[in-house]
């Protein structure tokens, strides 16, 4: 008998995974139901992908699998939900939880243990499964933390402490693991490793997987099937391929298809759709065997060396932080850097590399422990970061560490209401117009979808009006839809801002928005270069875990040099429709 069944009985053995029929709910105070009239059945053994915009549903859904709806948000509730056969409002949420494995969008909060080692243990511990330090070391040999299982989790990075979560669910190994954006937070190369263990045990333990995503890519790579949602209910639930020839309706809905996806209908629209790079690269070398003859090869002018003033600059700049016992655990080491007028700086590197510490450092927030750091000409250890602050905006990881008031609008308001701002109310409508936020100016900011709190934060970042924008993963856990907004507002300010610097794992991002590229690793400035050099340097690349767009990665694979930075540019090299079309068509 399995430790699931121990503790709850054995369901019917050809139940579903999850069936779900004619479900409603809505939200107390809400003035409209989130879900409605939902009918859904996931079989057992499937690996499903729940895709579609920010606000569509698809995270509420995924909580009346473990009971957390109706149990622990207790709107009104009708229909039913059966997750392995049994009932969810019939069993409790502690009594579910040994049938569905959850890990959260947010994350940070699931984690209730010092170290990563009591985090990663705490369930198989608590359920006395007499076999948890074998669990617990598989675990984390699985989600590659072994060798943090000592630190305290306090001390991690976004993405490793995203990473000791899943472990922690994994080490329990439920019947259905729903997992809320998986590589949200992650490197690429991170992000790929995640999936690869989701479908590990899906396959070999029968594990139901269960991701609510926004990466179309991932979703083609390694799903069985794709639920779309919108507007509170199942719009479809079909084969991942089938899926992805929808690419029309994917994209209405805000999930752009996958790269290699648009590139082929932009060559062949009535072609199947392929689903991963290596689908793509093969068929199209065996329908373009000479495609990119030299005469045809596109030719990238590398940019000038930047004459833009200093807006700020680091010089010898090294600190870490000390553990409880004393040690310092150095994140940059001797790093020099100049940021200056005009630029639109990506900061890469791997988790842990670094980034976010060196955003700190430049609001003043945190001082070198050696080293100098000046914004704007001003050593940032002779003033206190307030003093800064008119100078340069910092928008946090975590989006709703930025909510301090009841509502977005005061919360967009507050910066520029204590500078004593008399155009504050007009400011405010104008920047939240810009963001798409104005019909949501009163929710409180903590209560809003992921995707409708990373805009809100922008929104308090714009209205500061800063010199220098510091942004901290401004895409994570946005739909692409959003994603593409978040870039063309990030576009819009390169008048009113004189430097942008974006930490990000995102490298569609990194190829659409910047012009500079600062690869971190090993506590310094492993390279200094734009985005087609960084992804031509695939030794780079993967030295520090990261993993180019789908559309480079494919353009490499046939030889198209200097590599393609979006689809219009590679449909257009192989002969395609013309890069100005190809927007329409792909």
């Amino acid at each position: 008998m399995t430790s699931t069944e121990a503790a709850t009985g054995p369901g019917p053995a050809d139940a579903p995974a999850v069936e779900v029929s004619d479900l409603a709910f809505r939200y107390p105070g809400a003035d409209h139901d989130t879900l409605r009239g939902v009918d859904l059945r996931i079989e057992r053994g499937d690996f499903v992908a729940v895709v579609g915009g920010n606000g569509s549903g698809k995270t509420t859904l995924c909580k009346t699998f473990n009971g957390l709806v109706p149990h622990y948000w207790s709107g009104t509730f009708e229909g039913r939900v059966r997750v392995l056969g049994r009932d969810t409002r019939e069993v409790s949420v502690g009594a579910l939880s040994h049938l569905v494995g959850y890990v959260y969008q947010d994350f940070g909060n699931q984690l209730v243990r010092p170290t990563v080692r009591d985090e990663v243990a705490f369930g198989p511990v608590n359920f006395g499964l007499p076999d948890h330090r074998e669990r617990t070391d598989e675990a984390m040999e699985l989600l590659g933390v072994a060798h943090l299982a000592d630190r305290f989790t306090w001390q991690l990075s976004g993405g490793q402490q995203h990473l000791v979560a899943l472990a922690s669910v994994m080490a329990l190994r439920p019947g259905v693991v729903v997992v809320d954006e998986p590589v949200a937070e992650l490197d690429p190369a991170r992000a790929a490793r995640i999936y690869e263990v989701l479908e590990d045990l899906n396959r070999r333990l029968g594990t139901t997987v269960v991701v609510i995503e926004h990466h179309a890519e991932y979703v083609a790579r390694y799903a069985r099937s794709v639920v779309l949602m919108a507007d509170g209910a199942p719009v479809w639930h079909l084969p991942t391929r089938a899926a992805m020839d929808r690419a029309e309706e994917l994209e209405r809905h805000g999930i752009p298809a996958p790269q290699v996806v648009r590139v082929a209908r932009g060559l062949d629209p009535a072609a199947p759709p392929p689903l991963t790079v290596t689908e793509a690269a093969d068929r199209l070398r065996s329908r373009h065997p000479h495609a990119l003859p030299p005469d045809r090869r596109a030719v990238r002018v590398a940019g000038s060396e930047p004459t833009g003033e200093t807006v700020a600059e680091l010089a010898g700049v090294r600190h870490g932080y000390r553990g409880v016992g004393g040690d310092l655990s150095v994140v940059l080491d001797g790093l020099d850097l100049t940021l200056r007028d005009g630029e639109r700086v990506a900061l890469v590197g791997g988790n842990g590399a670094g980034k976010s510490t060196l955003l700190r450092l430049l609001t003043g927030l945190k001082v070198p422990r050696e080293g100098t750091v000046r914004v704007g000409g001003t050593d940032t250890r002779t003033v206190r970061p307030n003093a800064l602050a008119d100078r340069v905006c910092h928008l946090y990881q975590r989006p709703e560490q930025m909510f301090l008031k009841d509502s977005v609008y005061e919360d967009v308001a507050m910066f520029p209401r204590g500078r004593g701002r008399t155009d504050t109310d007009t400011l405010v409508a104008e920047v939240l117009d810009r963001v798409g936020l104005s019909g949501l100016a009163g929710r409180d900011g903590r209560l809003l979808s992921g995707g409708q709190q990373r805009r809100a934060t922008l929104a308090v970042g714009l209205a500061t009006s800063p010199a220098l924008l510091l942004l901290d993963e401004p895409t994570s856990s946005l739909d692409t839809a959003s994603r593409d907004a978040v870039i063309a507002m990030l576009d819009a300010l390169s008048g009113t801002i004189r430097c942008t610097v974006v930490a990000t794992h995102d490298m569609h991002l990194v190829a659409e928005w910047a012009g500079r590229v600062l690869v971190l690793d090993g506590g310094r400035v492993a390279a200094d270069t734009d985005p087609a050099g960084l992804f031509a340097d695939t030794a780079l690349m993967e030295s520090v875990g990261l993993v180019a767009p789908e559309v480079t990665r494919l353009g490499l694979a046939l030889g198209v040099e200097p590599p393609p930075l979006s689809v219009p540019e590679l449909v257009s090299r192989l002969g395609g429709i013309p890069a100005e079309e190809v927007g329409e068509r792909a």
